[in-house]
């Protein structure tokens, strides 16, 4: 950190900064997406940033992400730099239309060639604002209301630009949509990030999500996702984290689910020095079922916090939560995931598991499981371990000729897998696959066709 200083005087800081650029922060915006702002600052002002102890924050302190020294990008760059000449995600065998953001904005000049169907919307959420008027304010910032959430509020007081998805009804995307979020820089920087997808009624589409980091310099990027999917839609979410490990980010993902829909969402964490997770999914009508799956692989000093929240409100739906983490050499992480079965929330299945290794005796893990039922015909069960490598298993392998480090790494990959062939792109689980083996191993995790070293 710059200096020490306390949540406190940081918040005003904070706030203070707000007051004085509101002006530049509305500027070229329609008052359907600035009216949140002062109410959004409010909630922050009242809720502070959280720290170590708080009942969600119990074990994370958010001043290590928020007590450094940023700048901030108020105005619209002019990107004029073809971001392929200094970046390529390069995944072998995986066709996508792919879009790129830069430090938060839509990068327009390379996503003209992403060759979307005419049928899907694909633009800034500045864009969205002011174009498409009557899906925006149906759908922008109803989640985060719903769910007041400090980091989230302040996003809304900030954000300017982000990333607007509409599939329409019955659209089936043949290829999945990869969004590149890219932060570079020659100063550190705050980024404030908001994305709004809908995917239409009976729908089907898949985005992959790549975070990384083009310059060592700290990096907070704070992003907000919210999600909407309507009856029998199908939509997958995968999240690659892979930012260097002088970063923090912070992501918050709502996800809001018909009748007779279908989610998956699965966050890989590969690197970044602190990363918090918070994911909201509300089942919203009858017999929608959501899949929530996580792994992260930490190491050095690192920190990885995952928060879940899976609102059962109506009978007959389903959720499948399953959490994996690794910890090597002093790194720390937390799981909190709860789930909530409403009164009315009869024939409800809940199911969620959080598995864990400590490879070290100074690698610390700390769980929290929450279920709270209040119907009485369900089916839920969660369960939480903490634990090393077995033993026995290790014994076993390397008394058939396979040696100890290589045993270890077959082990870990294992247990990772689990979580890693619930991936419903088939290259992107080979793909997914290799960046965990490689990361298991010690080695760069970056993209093959990545022109700068981004860990």
């Amino acid at each position: 950190m710059s200096e020490h200083i306390d949540s406190n005087t940081m918040k005003y800081k904070l706030i203070s900064l707000y007051q004085q650029n509101l002006q530049q922060i509305n500027e070229g915006l329609p008052e359907r997406m600035n009216k949140y702002r002062d109410q959004a600052i409010r909630e922050f002002d009242k809720q502070g940033i959280p720290i170590k102890g708080e009942e969600k924050y119990k074990y994370t302190d958010l001043m290590h992400a928020f007590g450094r020294t940023y700048g901030y990008i108020f105005k619209a760059p002019n990107i004029t730099v073809d971001s392929k000449t200094i970046f390529q995600c390069a995944v072998p065998d995986l066709d996508t239309h792919t879009l790129i953001l830069e430090n938060g904005w839509y990068d327009a000049l390379n996503n003209q060639h992403a060759e979307l169907p005419e049928e899907v919307v694909a633009c800034s959420i500045r864009e969205a604002a002011v174009k498409y008027t009557d899906l925006f304010e149906k759908h922008y910032n109803q989640q985060v209301l719903e769910h007041p959430e400090s980091v989230a509020a302040f996003n809304t007081a900030f954000a300017q630009d982000g990333m607007f998805l509409y599939i329409p009804d019955g659209f089936v995307m043949e290829k999945p949509i990869q969004i590149i979020n890219l932060l570079r820089g020659s100063n550190p920087l705050l980024v404030n990030q908001r994305n709004l997808i809908l995917a239409g009624k009976n729908s089907q589409a898949k985005v992959i999500v790549c975070d990384h980091t083009l310059s060592q310099q700290n990096f907070l990027s704070n992003t907000v996702t919210e999600i909407f999917v309507d009856e029998h839609a199908v939509f997958d979410f995968y999240n690659i984290q892979n930012q260097h490990n002088q970063s923090s980010q912070l992501s918050s993902l709502y996800i809001q689910q018909m009748q007779h829909s279908n989610t998956l969402t699965n966050t890989l964490t590969l690197h970044g020095g602190f990363v918090r997770n918070n994911v909201f999914v509300k089942l919203a009508e009858e017999h929608a079922e959501a899949n929530v799956f996580g792994l992260a692989l930490v190491d050095n000093k690192q920190h990885v916090d995952n928060f879940t929240f899976i609102d059962h409100a109506v009978p007959n739906c389903q959720s499948n939560e399953m959490y994996k983490n690794i910890l090597d050499d002093e790194a720390t992480g937390a799981f909190n995931g709860r789930i909530l079965v409403r009164p009315d929330a009869q024939k409800t299945l809940a199911f969620q598991s959080n598995k864990n290794i400590c490879l070290t005796p100074t690698a610390r893990f700390f769980t929290k499981p929450q279920l709270e039922i209040y119907a009485d015909d369900v089916k839920c069960s969660h369960g939480a371990t903490i634990g090393q490598i077995d033993e026995d298993a290790l014994f076993y392998l390397q008394s058939r000729g396979i040696g100890g480090r290589e045993a270890r790494m077959m082990l870990m990959y294992a247990f990772a897998y689990e979580v890693i062939r619930n991936i419903r792109v088939p290259v992107l689980t080979e793909r997914y696959g290799e960046l965990v083996e490689k990361r298991l191993r010690g080695e760069l995790s970056r993209c093959e066709g990545c022109f700068v070293h981004c860990n």
